[in-house]
Protein backbone atom coordinates (compact mmCIF):
# COMPACT_ATOMS: atom_id res chain seq x y z
CA UNK A 1 0.00 0.00 0.00
CA UNK A 2 2.80 2.37 0.79
CA UNK A 3 3.35 3.00 -3.01
CA UNK A 4 -0.31 4.48 -3.27
CA UNK A 5 0.42 6.79 0.00
CA UNK A 6 0.29 10.33 -0.57
CA UNK A 7 0.02 12.83 2.22
CA UNK A 8 0.77 15.39 0.67
CA UNK A 9 -1.59 16.14 -1.74
CA UNK A 10 -3.86 18.41 -1.12
CA UNK A 11 -7.08 16.60 -2.37
CA UNK A 12 -6.81 14.40 0.09
CA UNK A 13 -8.00 16.95 2.46
CA UNK A 14 -10.54 17.69 0.89
CA UNK A 15 -12.39 14.80 1.97
CA UNK A 16 -11.01 14.89 5.17
CA UNK A 17 -8.24 13.76 7.63
CA UNK A 18 -6.85 10.65 5.63
CA UNK A 19 -7.43 8.29 8.40
CA UNK A 20 -7.11 4.75 6.90
CA UNK A 21 -3.91 5.85 5.50
CA UNK A 22 -2.52 6.69 8.88
CA UNK A 23 -4.04 3.67 10.65
CA UNK A 24 -1.79 1.54 8.00
CA UNK A 25 1.38 3.62 8.29
CA UNK A 26 1.11 3.26 12.46
CA UNK A 27 0.62 -0.14 12.03
CA UNK A 28 2.88 -0.96 9.42
CA UNK A 29 5.64 1.48 8.43
CA UNK A 30 5.22 4.24 11.44
CA UNK A 31 8.34 6.26 10.79
CA UNK A 32 7.90 6.40 6.97
CA UNK A 33 9.98 7.46 4.09
CA UNK A 34 7.25 9.67 1.97
CA UNK A 35 7.81 11.13 -1.22
CA UNK A 36 8.06 14.96 -1.07
CA UNK A 37 7.45 17.03 -4.58
CA UNK A 38 10.16 19.46 -2.83
CA UNK A 39 12.63 17.59 -1.03
CA UNK A 40 14.20 14.77 -3.79
CA UNK A 41 15.30 12.45 -0.65
CA UNK A 42 11.44 12.69 0.87
CA UNK A 43 10.24 13.39 4.24
CA UNK A 44 9.91 11.00 7.06
CA UNK A 45 6.31 10.86 8.01
CA UNK A 46 6.18 9.87 12.03
CA UNK A 47 2.48 9.13 12.72
CA UNK A 48 2.53 7.28 16.29
CA UNK A 49 1.99 9.33 19.40
CA UNK A 50 5.01 8.03 21.55
CA UNK A 51 7.31 9.09 18.80
CA UNK A 52 5.23 12.68 18.09
CA UNK A 53 6.30 13.45 21.54
CA UNK A 54 9.94 12.26 21.50
CA UNK A 55 10.30 14.78 17.99
CA UNK A 56 8.70 17.34 19.96
CA UNK A 57 10.57 16.74 23.39
CA UNK A 58 13.98 16.68 22.01
CA UNK A 59 14.82 20.02 19.91
CA UNK A 60 18.35 19.57 20.15
CA UNK A 61 17.56 16.97 17.90
CA UNK A 62 14.91 17.79 16.13
CA UNK A 63 15.25 21.48 15.32
CA UNK A 64 12.26 23.96 14.61
CA UNK A 65 14.58 26.44 13.99
CA UNK A 66 17.15 24.65 10.87
CA UNK A 67 14.16 25.15 8.14
CA UNK A 68 11.55 26.52 10.10
CA UNK A 69 8.23 24.60 11.14
CA UNK A 70 6.34 24.86 8.07
CA UNK A 71 6.02 21.33 5.88
CA UNK A 72 6.69 23.48 2.51
CA UNK A 73 10.18 24.62 1.40
CA UNK A 74 10.88 28.54 1.22
CA UNK A 75 13.02 30.47 -0.18
CA UNK A 76 16.48 31.26 2.15
CA UNK A 77 15.32 34.90 2.49
CA UNK A 78 11.97 33.88 3.80
CA UNK A 79 13.07 31.30 6.01
CA UNK A 80 15.76 33.94 7.56
CA UNK A 81 12.43 35.95 8.32
CA UNK A 82 10.75 32.98 9.53
CA UNK A 83 13.24 32.27 11.87
CA UNK A 84 12.59 35.52 13.82
CA UNK A 85 8.82 33.90 14.97
CA UNK A 86 8.56 32.25 18.54
CA UNK A 87 7.52 29.17 16.85
CA UNK A 88 10.44 28.85 14.60
CA UNK A 89 12.94 28.86 17.43
CA UNK A 90 15.08 26.56 19.46
CA UNK A 91 16.24 26.81 22.57
CA UNK A 92 18.06 28.73 24.16
CA UNK A 93 16.71 31.93 22.26
CA UNK A 94 12.92 30.41 21.90
CA UNK A 95 13.05 29.89 26.02
CA UNK A 96 14.05 33.65 26.28
CA UNK A 97 11.55 34.56 24.15
CA UNK A 98 8.92 32.44 25.68
CA UNK A 99 9.92 33.34 29.58
CA UNK A 100 9.23 37.34 28.17
CA UNK A 101 5.29 36.02 26.43
CA UNK A 102 4.36 33.71 29.01
CA UNK A 103 3.26 36.89 31.35
CA UNK A 104 0.70 37.66 28.69
CA UNK A 105 -0.73 34.04 29.34
CA UNK A 106 -0.54 34.02 33.39
CA UNK A 107 -3.91 32.25 34.95
CA UNK A 108 -4.98 35.49 36.27
CA UNK A 109 -4.75 37.37 32.95
CA UNK A 110 -7.10 34.07 31.32
CA UNK A 111 -9.12 34.39 34.19
CA UNK A 112 -10.10 38.09 33.80
CA UNK A 113 -11.26 36.99 30.21
CA UNK A 114 -13.59 34.70 31.45
CA UNK A 115 -16.73 37.44 31.73
CA UNK A 116 -15.98 38.69 28.49
CA UNK A 117 -15.92 35.33 27.03
CA UNK A 118 -19.35 34.06 28.60
CA UNK A 119 -21.27 37.93 27.62
CA UNK A 120 -19.51 37.43 23.79
CA UNK A 121 -21.26 33.86 24.04
CA UNK A 122 -24.28 34.44 25.05
CA UNK A 123 -24.55 37.60 22.06
CA UNK A 124 -23.07 34.62 19.46
CA UNK A 125 -26.15 32.46 20.57
CA UNK A 126 -28.58 35.12 20.94
CA UNK A 127 -28.03 36.20 16.86
CA UNK A 128 -27.81 32.74 15.81
CA UNK A 129 -30.75 31.28 17.64
CA UNK A 130 -32.39 34.37 15.83
CA UNK A 131 -31.38 33.80 12.54
CA UNK A 132 -32.58 29.61 13.01
CA UNK A 133 -30.47 28.34 9.85
CA UNK A 134 -27.14 29.54 10.54
CA UNK A 135 -23.47 28.96 9.02
CA UNK A 136 -21.55 27.58 12.07
CA UNK A 137 -17.96 28.68 10.82
CA UNK A 138 -18.94 32.34 10.57
CA UNK A 139 -22.05 32.84 13.26
CA UNK A 140 -21.69 30.77 15.63
CA UNK A 141 -17.61 29.72 15.72
CA UNK A 142 -15.57 32.70 14.05
CA UNK A 143 -16.20 35.80 16.55
CA UNK A 144 -15.98 34.37 20.00
CA UNK A 145 -12.24 33.93 18.96
CA UNK A 146 -11.98 37.45 17.48
CA UNK A 147 -13.44 39.18 20.49
CA UNK A 148 -10.73 37.47 22.71
CA UNK A 149 -7.57 37.75 21.04
CA UNK A 150 -8.65 41.45 20.39
CA UNK A 151 -9.11 42.07 24.17
CA UNK A 152 -5.84 39.89 24.95
CA UNK A 153 -4.02 42.38 22.79
CA UNK A 154 -5.78 45.50 23.35
CA UNK A 155 -7.11 45.70 19.58
CA UNK A 156 -9.73 48.07 19.48
CA UNK A 157 -12.77 45.04 18.57
CA UNK A 158 -13.70 47.33 15.56
CA UNK A 159 -10.49 46.03 14.13
CA UNK A 160 -10.97 42.43 14.79
CA UNK A 161 -12.61 41.68 11.81
CA UNK A 162 -9.38 43.22 10.13
CA UNK A 163 -7.32 40.06 11.90
CA UNK A 164 -10.47 37.46 10.40
CA UNK A 165 -9.55 38.41 7.36
CA UNK A 166 -5.87 38.16 7.45
CA UNK A 167 -5.13 35.48 9.25
CA UNK A 168 -7.49 33.85 6.47
CA UNK A 169 -5.63 34.92 3.43
CA UNK A 170 -2.10 34.02 5.45
CA UNK A 171 -2.99 30.24 6.23
CA UNK A 172 -5.64 29.84 3.24
CA UNK A 173 -3.30 30.63 0.41
CA UNK A 174 -3.80 27.47 -1.06
CA UNK A 175 -7.53 27.33 -0.50
CA UNK A 176 -9.23 28.84 -4.12
CA UNK A 177 -12.02 30.61 -1.58
CA UNK A 178 -9.69 32.03 1.31
CA UNK A 179 -6.48 32.58 -0.29
CA UNK A 180 -4.88 35.05 -2.08
CA UNK A 181 -1.54 33.01 -3.85
CA UNK A 182 2.13 33.49 -1.73
CA UNK A 183 2.71 36.55 -2.77
CA UNK A 184 -0.94 38.39 -1.36
CA UNK A 185 0.09 36.17 1.49
CA UNK A 186 3.72 38.44 1.78
CA UNK A 187 1.58 41.24 1.70
CA UNK A 188 -0.94 40.58 4.13
CA UNK A 189 2.18 39.59 6.63
CA UNK A 190 3.71 42.61 5.99
CA UNK A 191 0.20 44.60 7.15
CA UNK A 192 -0.27 42.60 9.84
CA UNK A 193 3.10 43.37 10.89
CA UNK A 194 2.54 47.37 10.20
CA UNK A 195 -0.47 47.14 12.45
CA UNK A 196 1.00 45.60 15.21
CA UNK A 197 4.33 47.89 14.71
CA UNK A 198 1.80 50.90 15.15
CA UNK A 199 -0.10 49.21 18.10
CA UNK A 200 3.15 48.33 20.22
CA UNK A 201 4.00 52.13 19.93
CA UNK A 202 0.59 53.27 21.02
CA UNK A 203 1.39 50.74 24.27
CA UNK A 204 5.09 52.47 24.83
CA UNK A 205 3.55 55.59 24.89
CA UNK A 206 0.25 54.60 26.43
CA UNK A 207 0.78 51.71 29.38
CA UNK A 208 -2.83 49.73 29.81
CA UNK A 209 -3.40 46.73 31.82
CA UNK A 210 -3.14 44.40 28.81
CA UNK A 211 -0.79 41.87 27.33
CA UNK A 212 0.63 44.07 24.65
CA UNK A 213 1.95 46.42 27.42
CA UNK A 214 3.45 43.76 29.16
CA UNK A 215 5.32 42.25 25.76
CA UNK A 216 6.75 45.92 25.11
CA UNK A 217 7.64 47.54 28.38
CA UNK A 218 10.21 45.57 30.75
CA UNK A 219 9.67 43.25 33.27
CA UNK A 220 11.28 43.25 36.21
CA UNK A 221 14.79 42.07 35.00
CA UNK A 222 14.67 44.93 32.09
CA UNK A 223 14.06 42.69 29.72
CA UNK A 224 11.38 43.01 27.05
CA UNK A 225 10.47 42.37 23.76
CA UNK A 226 12.12 43.80 20.52
CA UNK A 227 10.04 46.59 17.92
CA UNK A 228 10.43 43.45 15.28
CA UNK A 229 10.00 40.39 18.13
CA UNK A 230 6.83 41.71 19.24
CA UNK A 231 5.66 42.62 15.35
CA UNK A 232 6.99 38.49 14.61
CA UNK A 233 4.90 37.53 17.54
CA UNK A 234 1.42 39.80 17.14
CA UNK A 235 1.74 38.07 13.68
CA UNK A 236 1.89 34.71 14.97
CA UNK A 237 -0.97 35.02 18.07
CA UNK A 238 -3.46 36.76 15.20
CA UNK A 239 -3.08 33.29 12.97
CA UNK A 240 -2.67 31.00 15.97
CA UNK A 241 -5.09 32.21 18.95
CA UNK A 242 -7.91 33.01 15.76
CA UNK A 243 -7.63 30.13 13.15
CA UNK A 244 -7.03 27.18 15.12
CA UNK A 245 -9.73 27.83 17.96
CA UNK A 246 -12.62 28.25 15.66
CA UNK A 247 -11.92 25.44 13.69
CA UNK A 248 -11.80 23.23 17.10
CA UNK A 249 -15.48 25.11 17.76
CA UNK A 250 -16.76 24.39 14.32
CA UNK A 251 -15.10 20.84 14.51
CA UNK A 252 -16.48 20.42 17.72
CA UNK A 253 -20.55 21.04 16.84
CA UNK A 254 -19.93 18.81 13.67
CA UNK A 255 -18.93 15.78 16.06
CA UNK A 256 -22.02 16.39 17.81
CA UNK A 257 -23.81 16.40 14.47
CA UNK A 258 -22.47 12.90 13.85
CA UNK A 259 -22.80 11.63 17.22
CA UNK A 260 -25.90 12.65 18.99
CA UNK A 261 -25.91 10.87 21.71
CA UNK A 262 -23.28 12.73 23.03
CA UNK A 263 -25.01 16.09 22.69
CA UNK A 264 -27.25 14.96 24.75
CA UNK A 265 -24.87 13.23 27.04
CA UNK A 266 -23.83 17.05 27.31
CA UNK A 267 -26.66 18.64 27.73
CA UNK A 268 -27.43 16.30 30.52
CA UNK A 269 -23.84 16.48 32.47
CA UNK A 270 -22.83 19.56 32.05
CA UNK A 271 -20.06 19.17 34.01
CA UNK A 272 -18.35 17.17 30.99
CA UNK A 273 -18.06 20.40 29.38
CA UNK A 274 -14.12 20.30 30.51
CA UNK A 275 -13.29 16.81 29.60
CA UNK A 276 -15.38 17.47 26.04
CA UNK A 277 -13.25 20.20 25.30
CA UNK A 278 -9.95 18.15 25.34
CA UNK A 279 -11.66 15.43 23.44
CA UNK A 280 -13.11 17.98 20.94
CA UNK A 281 -9.31 19.36 20.56
CA UNK A 282 -8.61 15.53 20.03
CA UNK A 283 -11.00 14.59 17.50
CA UNK A 284 -10.64 17.63 15.64
CA UNK A 285 -6.69 18.31 15.45
CA UNK A 286 -6.64 22.14 14.21
CA UNK A 287 -2.96 21.69 13.33
CA UNK A 288 -2.71 18.29 12.02
CA UNK A 289 1.33 18.54 11.60
CA UNK A 290 4.77 20.29 11.85
CA UNK A 291 8.31 20.30 10.56
CA UNK A 292 11.20 19.38 12.35
CA UNK A 293 14.62 19.35 10.81
CA UNK A 294 17.06 16.29 12.01
CA UNK A 295 20.50 17.96 13.77
CA UNK A 296 22.48 15.13 14.38
CA UNK A 297 21.80 11.16 13.00
CA UNK A 298 19.19 9.42 15.44
CA UNK A 299 17.28 6.06 15.24
CA UNK A 300 13.62 6.71 15.65
CA UNK A 301 11.19 4.01 15.70
CA UNK A 302 13.64 1.20 14.32
CA UNK A 303 14.36 3.55 11.33
CA UNK A 304 17.73 5.71 11.21
CA UNK A 305 18.02 9.24 10.29
CA UNK A 306 20.38 11.31 9.57
CA UNK A 307 21.55 15.10 9.95
CA UNK A 308 19.82 17.08 7.63
CA UNK A 309 16.52 14.91 7.48
CA UNK A 310 12.94 16.54 6.80
CA UNK A 311 10.55 15.62 9.43
CA UNK A 312 6.75 15.35 9.92
CA UNK A 313 5.16 14.99 12.78
CA UNK A 314 1.26 14.28 12.34
CA UNK A 315 -0.85 15.08 15.43
CA UNK A 316 -3.76 14.15 13.24
CA UNK A 317 -2.48 10.35 13.43
CA UNK A 318 -1.02 10.48 16.87
CA UNK A 319 -4.66 11.47 18.05
CA UNK A 320 -6.02 8.28 17.20
CA UNK A 321 -3.40 5.90 18.12
CA UNK A 322 -4.69 2.44 18.91
CA UNK A 323 -1.60 2.35 21.26
CA UNK A 324 -2.34 5.71 23.33
CA UNK A 325 -6.27 5.60 23.33
CA UNK A 326 -8.74 3.26 24.07
CA UNK A 327 -11.02 3.38 21.35
CA UNK A 328 -9.54 6.06 19.52
CA UNK A 329 -11.90 6.61 17.01
CA UNK A 330 -14.88 6.62 19.20
CA UNK A 331 -15.94 10.58 19.77
CA UNK A 332 -16.16 9.81 23.89
CA UNK A 333 -16.97 13.76 25.55
CA UNK A 334 -15.78 11.80 29.11
CA UNK A 335 -12.70 10.39 28.07
CA UNK A 336 -10.26 9.96 30.69
CA UNK A 337 -7.27 9.73 30.26
CA UNK A 338 -6.89 11.90 27.01
CA UNK A 339 -2.71 12.18 26.27
CA UNK A 340 -3.58 13.98 22.90
CA UNK A 341 -1.30 16.30 21.30
CA UNK A 342 -3.65 18.55 19.94
CA UNK A 343 -1.89 21.65 21.41
CA UNK A 344 1.66 20.01 20.30
CA UNK A 345 3.39 16.69 22.16
CA UNK A 346 5.28 18.69 24.95
CA UNK A 347 8.70 20.39 24.97
CA UNK A 348 9.59 23.71 24.13
CA UNK A 349 6.83 24.47 21.49
CA UNK A 350 3.63 23.63 23.70
CA UNK A 351 1.05 25.31 22.62
CA UNK A 352 1.49 28.88 24.67
CA UNK A 353 -2.29 29.43 24.51
CA UNK A 354 -3.52 26.15 25.68
CA UNK A 355 -5.23 27.90 28.66
CA UNK A 356 -7.00 30.04 26.80
CA UNK A 357 -8.18 27.54 23.89
CA UNK A 358 -9.30 25.10 26.13
CA UNK A 359 -11.40 27.78 28.19
CA UNK A 360 -13.24 29.45 24.97
CA UNK A 361 -13.95 26.17 23.59
CA UNK A 362 -15.55 25.02 27.61
CA UNK A 363 -17.44 28.41 27.45
CA UNK A 364 -19.21 28.33 24.09
CA UNK A 365 -20.44 24.75 24.49
CA UNK A 366 -21.36 25.40 28.03
CA UNK A 367 -23.95 27.80 26.71
CA UNK A 368 -24.95 26.20 23.69
CA UNK A 369 -25.53 22.76 25.19
CA UNK A 370 -27.43 25.05 27.98
CA UNK A 371 -29.44 27.05 24.81
CA UNK A 372 -29.43 24.65 21.77
CA UNK A 373 -31.69 21.33 21.77
CA UNK A 374 -29.79 19.93 18.90
CA UNK A 375 -28.38 20.62 15.51
CA UNK A 376 -30.06 19.53 12.35
CA UNK A 377 -27.57 19.22 9.82
CA UNK A 378 -28.82 21.68 6.38
CA UNK A 379 -25.94 20.37 3.79
CA UNK A 380 -22.53 18.61 3.86
CA UNK A 381 -19.63 20.66 5.37
CA UNK A 382 -17.07 22.54 3.32
CA UNK A 383 -13.34 21.94 4.46
CA UNK A 384 -10.41 24.27 4.05
CA UNK A 385 -8.35 23.12 0.92
CA UNK A 386 -4.75 22.74 3.48
CA UNK A 387 -2.73 19.64 4.59
CA UNK A 388 -1.55 22.29 7.28
CA UNK A 389 -4.96 23.21 9.17
CA UNK A 390 -7.87 20.85 10.04
CA UNK A 391 -10.91 23.29 9.41
CA UNK A 392 -14.42 24.26 7.86
CA UNK A 393 -15.28 26.56 5.40
CA UNK A 394 -18.84 26.65 6.28
CA UNK A 395 -20.79 24.19 8.36
CA UNK A 396 -24.69 25.01 7.43
CA UNK A 397 -27.17 23.65 10.36
CA UNK A 398 -30.73 24.71 11.84
CA UNK A 399 -30.70 25.11 14.88
CA UNK A 400 -33.12 23.80 17.61
CA UNK A 401 -33.40 26.12 20.73
CA UNK A 402 -33.88 24.21 24.24
CA UNK A 403 -37.78 24.67 25.75
CA UNK A 404 -37.35 27.46 28.26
Amino acid sequence: MTTTIDLWSLDVYDRGIPHDVFQYLRNEAPVYRHPDPLVPEGHWAVTRLADVVFVSRNSDIFSSHERTTMIDEMPEEQIQQQQMMMLNMDPPEHTRLRSLVNRGFTPRMIAKLRSQMEETCERIIDEALAKGDIDVVTDLAADLPLVVIADLMGVPQEDRHKLFEWSNAMVGAEDPDLGLGPEAGADVAFQVYAYAHELGAQKRAQPADDIVTKFVTPDENGHELSELEFDMFFLLLTVAGNETTRNAISGGVQAFIDHPDQWQRLRQDPELVTSAADEIVRWVTPVMDFRRTVMKDVELGGVQMRKGDKVIIYYASANRDEAAFEDPFTFDIARDPNPHVGFGGGGAHFCLGRHLALQEIQVIFEALARRVERFEALGEPRRMRSHFLNGLKALPVRLIPAKS
